[in-house]
């Protein structure tokens, strides 16, 4: 008898689950919704007004707003390509020379990466579940602890609504072989579901919207539609409210009934349409790039006839790829400062190719950018010093949690990327030094930061001018940013970079970090927040801060302080860096061998 875990379906979901458990984007999106979780926890409409955040009112009430704001993005962001990796790799032909048939290669591939989803998804109410022993003024728990309501809710309100739009993003992907269209979905996903609110479902009975809608968005405690929010909290009990216990009616079955038979036709009509040959058009170009070749000067024969003696010879490689120069000029071509930097300049080159195939950069980065000026965009933030103050201010909080994820995450990718695809002793067999390596890494990965922080900075004064709150003060935003900012986000990413190379383990590395932010973050919220364990000055600097010579040259010590622990991580990550074969030894080597 076959063992169910052996059967071509679950090799295939295995493998997805595998394969996504090697990329950033699942622990990215699932730190996000933990996130999520607080904020809704700690400042949410329950704040302060009594209603207990474990009770069933809470927990069902929140789910439906929380499936809405973010999670159609991201299941863009997993169900884009599954099936177009395959042949974007080239490995469909020996995929589908295995006995798998196509229901298996879709289903397995479907399930996998909804799984990885699911889990992601599922970090919001596991971060509910535990903040349920952790008190906070404001903030109202029953005694009685809730285990049940979490899973049973997010399988009702999220697993079941975006399994049928996951299905949608699937079966358009996987026909069209573009995961750009489903990308363009994702986003066009809230004004189309707006649209349909405002337009169709608005002239329909309670009962129609309901049934119609795929979020249950409409879903209320009763026909009038009175949904979860503050106006339900003043109008009733805080006591009342906390004893409710939500009942799965007809209405609400039906519809998540409906969702589950619309899955089931999408995941068909794929299953007729699919082929597995390759749809024609335009073949990438690829491009390869030896960064043992990125000094100037180095020449290929077009012939290479090495001789079997020769071989063994430690200074073979370089009389055989060079033989009219001779070795001592050989050698200088390949040191130097310039030498160093051109390699640098070439792994820059070739990480920032990578990071540009990295497809979490499409939901991450817009995310990040409306986020960060969401609360100028929309709402009157008070002009203490000038307008441009305030907004820089403003974007620079929010943009914090972004600036200290995005290097944790995308460090840990890059760091062990490499180790990964097996090609890491290919790559440190090339005569490159160790401080190429690194550096090319962290400083990917603290540019596309600088990026970010940029495009917010561009955002902000374009909503500053839109708004008519002028004039645009430039040197407010590079006080802010240059002094706020950069520092701690570059302290964060040389952090990350001796991390990983410390604990040598990507999740391990990701535990530390994060576990390390959460205790920390802890601290400064209860008054902790001295500025020698606080990199990123949290609760520790205002705008005035910044113009008055008084407090601003401490803050310029500090900010030293913090770049000079930046130099003091790298250093420690250099001497520690596991690859111990440099090329400054293979060149010693070959010139004793020429002497």
């Amino acid at each position: 008898m076959i063992s169910p875990f052996r059967t071509p379906f679950a090799v295939v979901f295995q493998n997805e689950v595998r394969l996504n458990s090697k990329r950033v984007a699942p622990y990215v999106i699932a730190a996000l919704c933990a996130g999520n979780a607080v904020l809704w926890w700690g400042w949410g409409p329950a704040t302060g007004r009594g209603l207990a955040v474990n009770s069933d009112l809470f927990i069902g009430g929140v789910l439906s707003p929380y499936s809405f704001l973010f999670l159609p993005l991201y299941t863009a962001l997993f169900m884009a390509d599954p099936a177009i990796r395959d042949f974007r790799t080239g490995i469909d032909p020996l995929i589908f020379s295995k006995p798998v048939t196509r229901a298996e290669y879709l289903l397995g591939k479907f399930f996998g990466n909804f799984f990885v989803l699911a889990c992601c998804q599922a970090a919001f109410v596991l971060t509910l579940f535990v903040l349920q022993w952790v008190p906070k003024p404001g903030v109202t728990t029953l005694d009685e602890t809730r285990f049940l309501a979490y899973p049973k809710h997010f399988l009702v309100f999220v697993v079941v609504s975006h399994m049928f739009l996951a299905a949608v993003y699937f079966t358009v992907g996987t026909l069209a072989r573009n995961a750009k269209i489903v990308y363009g979905l994702g986003i066009a996903f809230y004004p189309i579901y707006i649209g349909y609110q405002t337009i169709l479902l608005s002239s329909l009975p309670w009962r129609w919207k309901l049934a119609l809608d795929p979020l249950v968005m409409n879903r209320g405690l009763g026909n009038d539609g009175e949904a979860f929010g503050p106006h339900l909290m003043r109008r009733h009990a805080p006591e009342l409210l906390n004893q409710i216990v939500i009942v799965y009616d007809t209405d609400l079955i039906v519809n998540r009934v409906v969702m589950i038979l619309l899955t089931a036709i999408c995941l068909t009509v794929v299953y007729l349409r699919f082929t597995t040959a390759e749809r024609s058009g335009k073949a990438e170009s690829l491009s390869v790039l030896s960064l043992s070749t990125a000094a100037e000067g180095v020449y290929y024969p077009d012939s290479l006839p090495p001789r079997l003696g020769e071989l063994e010879r430690p200074d073979y490689t370089i009389r055989a790829f060079l033989p009219h120069v001779a070795l001592p000029d050989v050698a200088r071509v390949n040191e130097g400062i310039r030498a160093n930097v051109n390699k640098l300049l070439a792994a820059l080159a070739v990480e920032f190719r990578l990071l540009r195939a990295e497809r979490s950069l499409v939901v991450i980065m817009p995310l990040a950018i409306f986020l960060s000026v969401l609360e100028v965009a929309f709402y009157n933030i008070p002009a203490d010093v000038s307008y441009s103050a305030a907004y820089a201010t403003n974007t620079a909080k929010l943009l914090l949690l972004f600036l200290i994820g995005l290097p944790v995450f995308y460090t840990g990718e890059a760091m062990h990327r490499d180790r990964e695809l097996r090609i890491e002793p290919c790559l440190w067999s090339t005569p490159v030094t160790n401080n190429v390596l690194l550096l090319s890494k962290f400083l990917t990965t603290l540019l596309l930061t600088c990026g970010l922080i940029l495009a917010v900075g561009v955002a902000a004064v374009a909503i500053q001018v839109l708004r008519n709150h002028t004039p645009i003060d430039l040197l407010a935003y590079f006080r802010v940013y240059g002094l706020i900012l950069l520092p701690g986000t570059t302290f964060v990413t040389a952090l990350s970079v001796l991390a990983n190379i410390v604990l040598r383990n990507k999740h391990v590395a990701y535990v530390f970090s994060i576990g390390m932010a959460v205790g920390l973050f802890y601290l400064y919220s209860n008054g902790y927040n001295h500025w020698l364990y606080n990199p990123v000055l949290y609760g520790l600097w205002s705008y005035v801060d910044l113009i008055q010579p008084a407090t601003l040259w401490p803050i310029l010590w500090q900010r030293a302080f913090w770049l000079a622990s930046s130099v003091l991580c790298l250093t420690l990550a250099h001497l520690l860096f596991q690859r111990k074969t440099t090329f400054g030894r293979i060149k010693s080597s070959n010139q004793r061998a020429e002497v």
